[in-house]
């Protein structure tokens, strides 16, 4: 799972790059301010990614003394820094950016042509060909990430993609399949603003559309803000509470559950923690073998003129503690078994016996039900 957050986060890292770079020159000699905001939202798309990349590294490492559970968390943490921390940034930066060319339009200066290697330019053609670029490039990469983050929606048995973005256990792939969408949307709309003012004279149409990829970059830091923290506030994983509770009510040992509940570490490790009562009457039905076994055992270390009431009535207790610990080992065994078979995403489950149903309950068809 990691392996293809990790694929995506390393396209998107080497092409931001290259396409900050030539967004920012276009920028500077076009003097358009939707491609300056362009240039600042494909930086922090750039910075966003190299955080993603450190967070999906740190949280890759295993438990340590420190760290019980593994370091899965720090991958929401470096997410949820990047997206209120780049994207906030970058859309104040773009707002003010756009503030401050709306304040100076009597004092920007255009150029007619620029000139490159012996050759002259139209500024729309610099401007054409860089968006071109990026369009083809960040294209690319959101092929890539949608093409896992679909397979991945696809595994999970998901048929709804806007239900899946919100649920979707796995916000890394997610803030770089949003980065890309907005990306390439970002682009158009670059190419829209600088279009229109070529085409009316009005560089209000440029200044307008810089806002506008901006506030996308506004709305994106709290969208991830907002999902990276749903995964740094204790959430429960419903799928392995229900799957608990399936095994549970078919499971012909156990009577009821109390006290269910579960805590997802990472997107790869979850805790289930549950009390149960047993079926006292389904337990002891094979138990009779094992508690005459043990207590053969235990005798047969004691010499045959050594074996008296008192050892024989202990050698009887300590045959029936055993059997009946060995029996309950088992039944737990099942459990964590078919659980984690069904639910791979469980690393850990804590069940504590309560003890044995209370026989008044056992008489009542109505105490048999699971709750």
């Amino acid at each position: 799972m990691a392996q293809g957050s990790k694929k995506a986060v390393l396209y998107a890292i080497c092409v931001n790059a290259i396409i900050t770079c030539l967004k920012f020159i276009a920028a500077f000699v076009t003097h358009s301010a939707a491609m300056m905001n362009e240039a600042v939202h494909s930086l922090m798309d750039t910075l966003n990614q190299v955080f993603l990349l450190v967070g999906l590294t740190h949280g890759g490492q295993p438990a340590d003394r420190v760290y019980a559970f593994g370091h899965g968390q720090k991958k929401y943490l470096w997410n949820l820094w990047s997206a209120i921390g780049l994207f906030s940034v970058g859309c104040g930066l773009g707002l003010a950016h756009a503030w401050h060319a709306y304040h100076n339009l009597a004092s920007i200066e255009v150029p007619e042509s620029i000139a490159f290697l012996g050759f002259s330019f139209s500024p729309i053609w610099v401007s054409a060909i860089v968006l071109l670029i990026a369009f083809v490039l960040e294209g690319y990469v959101l092929v890539v990430a949608s093409k896992e983050f679909l397979s991945r929606m696809r595994a999970d048995g998901e048929e709804n993609l806007l239900h899946y973005l919100v649920a979707a256990d796995d916000p890394t792939l997610l803030a770089v399949l949003l980065e890309d969408t907005i990306a390439v949307t970002g682009v158009l709309l670059a190419a829209s603003g600088i279009g229109l003012t070529h085409m009316t004279g009005n560089p209000m149409w440029d200044i307008g559309f810089s806002v506008l990829i901006a506030l996308m970059l506004g709305i994106t830091a709290i969208f991830l803000g907002i999902v990276n923290m749903r995964f740094l506030t204790s959430i429960r994983d419903h799928d392995a509470e229900y799957a608990f509770e399936d095994i549970v009510s078919n499971h012909r040992e156990i009577e009821r559950f109390h006290d269910l509940r579960s805590i997802i570490v990472d997107d790869t490790h979850t805790v289930v923690v549950a009390e149960i009562e047993l079926r006292e009457e389904v337990l002891m039905t094979d138990m009779r073998e094992s508690i005459a076994a043990h207590e053969r055992e235990l005798l047969e270390r004691v010499p045959e003129q050594r074996r008296s009431d008192a050892v024989r009535e202990y050698a009887e207790t300590r045959a029936i503690i055993q059997a009946t610990l060995e029996r309950t080992e088992r039944v737990i065994d099942e459990l964590e078994a078919e659980l984690k078979a069904r639910c791979p995403q469980v690393f850990h489950l804590t069940v504590e016996v309560e003890g044995l149903a209370a026989p008044s309950k056992l008489d009542d068809p109505e105490g048999l039900s699971v709750t």
